[in-house]
Parts: C-alpha cells; sequence; structure tokens
C-alpha cells in the first residue's frame, strides 16, 4: 500500500523543497587530517550493517500495543475521556501514539541524511566530509528501518510535526557550514537519543528493542562527530559569533520541547486542539520525558562551548539545566554496549538452535540405523 494511504491524517503536498544556500567546499590536501576524525571514520566504516538481516523482522508486533506502554504513560489517562473508553479505543489510542514517535523518527531520519550530505558539500575539511558521508549511509538505513517497522507492523504513519519541520527548516536554509551540525547532530539528534533511549529502556517488546538499540549505536557515533567538529571549531569563534549561534539553540530547543506533545494524536480522537495542548501539559509523564529528552542536548551544548548567561538562563526555565554535567561519553559507551549485548544474545540463542538441530538429527539417524 502507498504510503501515502497509510497517514492518519492527510500530510499535504508529498514533496517539500527548501531552497539552499551557502558555498559547496572542495579540499585538495588528501594527506593530513584531524587523529580523532580519522578514527571515527574508520569506526563509521567498520560498523555499516544491513537492516534487513541484523533486525529479527519476524518478530510479531501487536499494533494495537506495539511498545507495551502502560496506562499511565498515556495523555488521556486518568481523565473523563479515559473513562469513556473501551479497551479497542485504548488498543487504537495506543497504536495511534506509537505511530507517531516512530513517524517522527523517520522523519527526523531523513532530515538527518539530508544534513549529513549537506556537511559532506559544505564542510571545509576532508576528514569531516569522510566521516559524515559514512553518517549519509547511516541515516538512510534508520530511515529504511523506521519506514518498514511503520508499513509492517504498525500500518499507521504520521506527518512531520510542524515543530520538527520548521527546525529542520531552518538548519538547511542557514548558510554557514556548521549550521547542519549544530541543528541536527546537536539538537535534533541528541534529543532522538534520548527519546529512542527512554523508549528502548521501558518497552517490554523486543522488536522496537532491537530497532531503537542498534540505530542508537549509529546514533552514538554521529554525536561525537558534531562534538569534535564544533569544539574545535567554536574555539576560533568571536563572542558576537557564539552569541548567535546559542540564540539558535534556544529556539530550537524551545522547538524541540513543544514538538514533543502528541496533539496531533488527541485531536484524531476528537479533541479539540486547545484541549490538547492542555492534557500534553499537564501530563506528569509528558512532563518528565520532556525534561530528560534534554539529557543529551545540553551537556554536548557545554562541552562544544556554548554556555554563555542567556543559553544558561533558558536552560534553568526549562528546568533541565543541572544536566549540562552529565556525563555523556558514559551514555554513549553504554549505548553501545547494549546494542553488542542484544548482538551476543542473539546469537547465542542462535547457536543453540544449530545445536539442538544437530543433536535432533544425530538421534533420528541412530534410531533409523539402530
Amino acid at each position: 500500500m502507498p504510503t501515502y494511504d497509510l497517514y492518519a491524517r492527510n500530510p499535504g503536498d508529498s514533496r517539500w523543497q527548501v531552497p539552499a544556500t551557502g558555498a559547496a567546499r572542495f579540499s585538495w590536501e588528501y594527506d593530513n587530517g584531524r587523529d580523532r576524525l580519522l578514527a571515527l571514520y574508520q569506526k563509521g566504516k567498520d560498523k555499516q550493517w544491513d537492516g534487513q538481516k541484523r533486525i529479527d523482522w519476524d518478530l510479531e508486533v501487536d499494533p494495537y500495543d506495539p511498545l507495551g506502554t502502560p496506562e499511565e504513560a498515556m495523555t488521556l489517562y486518568g481523565t473523563p475521556h479515559w473513562a469513556k473508553m473501551t479497551d479497542r479505543d485504548k488498543g487504537e489510542l495506543r497504536r495511534h501514539f506509537a505511530s507517531w514517535q516512530f513517524s517522527q523518527f523517520l522523519h527526523g531520519e531523513q532530515g538527518a541524511m539530508v544534513c549529513a550530505a549537506r556537511i559532506v558539500e559544505s564542510v571545509p575539511d576532508l576528514d569531516a566530509k569522510f566521516y559524515s558521508a559514512t553518517q549519509t549511509m547511516d541515516e538512510a538505513r534508520h530511515a529504511e528501518i523506521y519506514g518498514r517497522f511503520l508499513h509492517e507492523k504498525i500500518g499507521m504513519l504520521y506527518p512531520i510535526n510542524d515543530n520538527l519541520q520548521s527546525l529542520l527548516g531552518d538548519t538547511l536554509r542557514d548558510s554557514r557550514w556548521d549550521m547542519p551540525y549544530l541543528g541536527m547532530q546537536v539538537l535534533i539528534e541528541g534529543l532522538a537519543l534520548a527519546a529512542f533511549g527512554m523508549i528502548r529502556d521501558t518497552t517490554n517488546k523486543p522488536l522496537p528493542k532491537q530497532i531503537l538499540a542498534y540505530v542508537m549505536q549509529d546514533e552514538a557515533r554521529h554525536v561525537a562527530f558534531g562534538r569534535m567538529a564544533l569544539r574545535d571549531y567554536y574555539r576560533q569563534l568571536t563572542d558576537a559569533e557564539l552569541r548567535e549561534r546559542e540564540e539558535f539553540v534556544i529556539e530550537g530547543c524551545y522547538l524541540m520541547r513543544d514538538r514533543l506533545r502528541g496533539v496531533e494524536v488527541l485531536e484524531n480522537f476528537g479533541i479539540p486542539r486547545a484541549e490538547a495542548d492542555e492534557l500534553s501539559e499537564r501530563s506528569e509523564f509528558l512532563q518528565l520525558f520532556r525534561q530528560l529528552l534534554f539529557s543529551r542536548i545540553v551537556p554536548c551544548v557545554k562541552d562544544i562551548g556554548l554556555w554563555g548567561k542567556r543559553l544558561q538562563q533558558a536552560y534553568v526555565d526549562m528546568g533541565v539545566f543541572e544536566m549540562g554535567d552529565s556525563n555523556l561519553d558514559q551514555l554513549m559507551a553504554q549505548d553501545e554496549e547494549i546494542a553488542e549485548k542484544l548482538d551476543a544474545e542473539r546469537f547465542a540463542a542462535e547457536e543453540r538452535e544449530r545445536v539442538t538441530e544437530v543433536e535432533e538429527a544425530i538421534e533420528e539417524g541412530q534410531r533409523l540405523t539402530g
């Protein structure tokens, strides 16, 4: 079935065009590069994988409870709307929320693919071009995987959220070569990593857990790439130039915070927009969710050297300032370990199945010859 027929809301025109600005930059220096970036490029090559093979697509998913979401985490829980809903209605609501979440992941990954390709084009250094070329392939794989999950396992998609689209547009329209790094690698990817991690660590469903763990293993490298490149570059900027980028971060963080409400889902269930906004704002689960989503962004912004008073005050107002002291390297290492552990468990299970098959074949042979 065509994707357009699976949208829960009319997405409008099937193509979105963003006018490109800025220069394509070539480098004729092929000999030297930063060791850290070249090592990351090597890791990017070594860690390529096939989403058709590494993920067990035979695992079944209940489209009406694809993530094992507890009732308490549903925005309508405890409201008069929830009291009126049948079990079937609640299952449909879970399906819509999962579709909305993974659709935003899908659209974000396509945006990341375009931004990574833009970095290849615009960044002046060849070592950064090399790495971002591997990231472009990573993001294509992620979009493929999320698209397949939505098509085959949930059977529904949602259009891109307005705030996510706005931040993507601002990132791509800016002519400065570092802005795709800042908008995508730090803000959008950082927030996506936190969202992926929260679902990965709470879902009891094996297929979405696999998908999120393997995608996060890639994304950990991407955030490391953005940190390395921007930390080096921002040391050279004037205070005025740094403040311009901090203003972009502040606006982007407010957009991303306001993106994660899912009011489009509630509207589809007949709840007026103003009430949907109020319910989402009051939801204790969503309040915690929105706060934890900045666990990857705030320490990264501080690490790359954007930590002026106005930016710090914005994070105080959002209630996330203390996250600046989080150990980002430790979080990324955990992402790697979780994916590797899943691989080890799967390989061990496959090995046990092969041993069992051999033992059964031997027993059958002995029975027939005995």
